[in-house]
């Protein structure tokens, strides 16, 4: 997962301010006991990071891939 990938994901879950305040704030214990800015800043994984997340969290399951977007037509 790039680091692209981790802020979609966050924004399309939590909104795009909320996801910030939830990035630099909340402590992950998946992580080593960071927020998700100092794990992805110490070089841990985006995905493992936005894993971290949910499980705190409490993202369903299905919602963990992001939510569908729909091809566009031609």
């Amino acid at each position: 997962m790039r680091l692209s990938d981790y802020w979609r994901l966050m924004d399309d879950e939590f909104g795009a301010g909320y996801s910030r305040v939830l990035s630099s704030t909340l402590v992950l214990a998946g992580v080593g006991g960071r927020t998700a800015d100092q794990a992805l800043a110490a070089g841990i994984e985006p995905r493992k990071v936005w894993l971290a997340v949910c499980d705190v969290q409490d993202v369903p399951a299905e919602r963990r891939l992001g939510r569908d977007i729909k091809p566009l037509r031609d």
